[in-house]
């Protein structure tokens, strides 16, 4: 629908709403169309709510940054193999696969809002085992059932912030998973330096341990947050639903708008077979084409956000920094905070300017960017590889390549990735959709993690970013084609840009 359309719109009042006088008055001066041609401000209370969802990403963010360090004194410990650290590092991904794929069908049952308990609760008990497993085997255990908390959270963290968050922000809203990773990427390089010289064996288990603390707080942040507006609809709560947008939007006559057109597509899902295997055949048996290219795009933007590599060259970042003559664990974990640092403050920029340049300019800008630094990375281990001397331009080169390789997954892939995919598919199909497309990206992570080191090991760490970046190549020419922009869209109207021929 476009902006023409918007304004000859009936907007239906919402239940309970001020008497008509007051309703006229609302309409005429404060409708949806008014709101969209005003400069557009961050709502309060969507947030907040935006912040205590995303607050459950810090969980992941930081079992990536404290495990780069942990493993070191890991393998020590029990003198495992690369085979089994690969193992050890990649399986969280891999399984985080189960809670992707199960948060679908358990957010829609019991609530967005519930469904984040879950993932917290669930990291929470899988931290406690890593922090006291005896044995590789129950640590093991313990990133099995971390990994299930991950699945969880990367999925319901960024479907929750979307419909909460009105259509003008709501790329900002939904990048916070991303920024909260980073952040709690940069506080596990920060446990790292700060407990390293605890005593052998305890060091990697306070490293570990100490993720069950964040898992406490979401837990509870939980109690404070509203449901869902859009979930609550679709169970048929009207007017809680009512009082959640009144809050989340900056006028009667926006949150009447957003209440119509939720409901008109609420009435528009239910001519659709609502059991789970219905939602099912229309995403994987049977898609139309609107459907088909909406999961061609949400699939792809998570498989190349995996593919990059990024999370392996944050994993396995030590080694790498090792590899190209960086010596002494503090020294390793300094070098590291730096690229925390630099990480997280590019991922909050870029959150910053979402909603102003769009989706697409920071992809491709980000994509470009990754390919360019991992060429450079490529080229920086392969000459110290080839050289006996250890020049301090090449070690810099490195350095600066590692760290502009993680600053543009944050300007791009990094916050995008979650907000394309949880705006772009219908209600009907966002819970499951988004769940499917997040269950590629932590099975591709999952993948390059468990594989990184043995391919580094065959064709070199140089050889390996010279595959990286012809990776992000082919995905800038991916996101060119096939990624329409969604800015400024309200969920209910994105599908209609699938519609259309893509440009």
């Amino acid at each position: 629908m476009d902006e023409m359309n918007k304004q000859d719109c009936h907007y239906e009042p919402l239940p309970g709403s001020d008497s008509k006088a007051d309703q006229s008055n609302n309409d005429a001066n404060e409708g949806p169309s008014s709101q969209k041609s005003k400069v557009h401000h961050l709502n309060k209370y969507a947030l907040a709510g935006a912040i205590l969802a995303s607050t459950n990403s810090i969980l992941l963010g930081y079992d990536i940054g404290v495990m780069s360090g942990a493993v070191i004194f890991i393998r020590e410990d029990f003198k495992i193999s690369s085979i089994q650290v690969e193992i050890l590092v990649g399986c969280l991904n891999v399984c985080s696969l189960i809670g992707s794929l199960a948060s679908g069908k358990t957010s829609d049952m019991i609530g967005r809002r519930y469904t984040i308990m879950i993932a917290a609760a669930t990291f929470f008990i899988g931290a406690l085992v890593m922090g006291l497993a005896p044995s590789y085997t129950f640590l093991m255990v313990g990133r099995v059932i971390a990994g299930i908390g991950v699945g969880y959270s990367l999925m319901i963290s960024p479907v929750y912030v979307a419909e909460l968050s009105p259509d003008l922000t709501r790329g900002f809203l939904t990048s916070l998973p991303e920024v909260f990773i980073s952040f709690g990427i940069l506080l596990g390089y920060v446990s790292n330096y700060a407990l390293s010289s605890l005593p052998f064996g305890l060091n990697w288990r306070i490293m570990l341990g100490l993720a069950a603390l964040p898992a406490v707080f979401v837990a509870l942040g939980v109690l404070a947050m509203p449901e869902s507006p859009r979930w609550l609809i679709m169970k048929g709560r009207y007017e809680e639903a009512k009082q959640v947008l009144i809050r989340t939007s900056e006028s009667k006559g926006e949150a009447e708008y957003r209440f119509s057109e939720i409901s008109q597509a609420a009435i528009n899902s239910k001519t659709f077979s609502t059991s789970r295997q219905g939602v099912w055949k229309e995403l994987l048996i049977s898609p139309s084409r609107p459907v088909l290219r909406i999961l061609i795009a949400a699939i792809g933007v998570n498989f190349f956000m995996q593919a990059s590599g990024n999370d392996a060259v944050i994993y396995y970042s030590p080694q790498v920094f090792r590899e190209a003559g960086i010596q002494g664990e503090k020294q390793l974990f300094g070098v590291t905070i730096i690229m925390g640092i630099a990480k997280t403050c590019f991922v909050f920029v870029s959150a910053l300017v979402l909603d102003k340049f769009g989706r697409r300019p920071m992809l491709l800008l980000g994509s470009l960017g990754m390919a360019v630094s991992l060429f450079g990375l490529g080229l920086g281990c392969t000459f110290l590889q080839n050289s006996d001397e250890k020049p301090a331009w090449a070690i810099s080169l490195c350095v600066i390549a590692v760290c502009a390789t993680v600053s543009f997954f944050s300007i791009g892939l990094g916050p995008t990735t979650w907000v394309y995919s949880s705006e772009i598919f219908p209600m009907r199909l966002r819970a499951q959709g988004t769940s499917l497309a997040i269950s590629v990206n932590r099975l591709v992570s999952g993948i390059v993690s468990m594989s990184f080191l043995s391919i580094s090991e065959e064709i070199t760490f140089g050889g390996m970013f010279f595959v990286l970046g012809g990776i992000m190549v082919v995905a800038t020419i991916f996101f060119y084609y096939f990624l329409p922009e969604t800015n400024g869209k309200s969920l209910e109207e994105i599908e209609a840009l699938f519609e259309d021929e893509l440009h």
